[in-house]
């Protein structure tokens, strides 16, 4: 097995075992998603994806492929359980998904594509840490950290390591530990 497969492999078992303690706290009514985030994460990550493959990202995109799956499944379940305060920020989150999405489909410029879909990701989290600050407990941040962890994975799962290839997950291996740490801050200084 190569070490770009093994990496792959690891990646997308994190990947699918980290969203079972979110998925099972979802019904547990302890996490309440935010339905915009998860549409949003599910459009970008396919799109991200697909970018990827096209810039030859190999065995590096496996995980986000399983992730789109169960981005969609959560944003499903999200809207039964899921947080129903959508605002006015979140629905321009989401435009600007679709206009990543349109950028790749019709213009086939993986650049601009990968640019637009980091940007957005990063924006689309941004409702997320909101509700991660004022309601902790609405979250479950060892999947953010482990969300992080695997994507450092798929990154040494890269079989062409170029902007297109690797930035997205980049961003992805910052954004996702930094919602667990808001998430840990939060519920430390409210128990103090």
């Amino acid at each position: 097995m190569s070490t770009h497969a093994f990496f792959a492999i690891l990646a997308t078992t994190i990947a699918l075992a980290n969203k079972i303690p979110y998925i099972a706290d979802i019904y547990r009514l302890k996490t309440t998603p935010h339905s915009y985030s998860w549409l949003i994460w599910t459009l970008l990550q396919g799109t991200g994806a697909l970018v990827m493959l096209s810039g030859g990202a190999g065995f590096g995109v496996a995980s986000l492929l399983a992730g789109t799956v169960l981005c969609a499944f959560i944003f499903l379940l999200s809207l039964r359980y899921g947080t129903k305060n959508i605002t006015t920020f979140d629905t321009i989150c989401f435009i600007g998904a679709l206009i990543a999405t349109g950028v790749w489909f019709f213009l086939h410029d993986a650049f601009l594509s990968i640019l637009l879909i980091s940007a957005i990701d990063f924006i689309a989290f941004l409702p997320t840490f909101r509700k991660a600050y004022e309601e902790p407990y609405s979250e479950t941040p060892i999947m953010y950290l482990f969300a992080g962890i695997g994507e450092g994975f798929a990154l040494l799962a890269l079989t062409n390591i170029t902007f297109t290839t690797s930035f997205y997950l980049i961003t992805l291996v910052i954004t996702n530990p930094l919602c667990a740490g808001i998430i840990w801050f939060r519920r430390a200084k409210l128990n103090n």
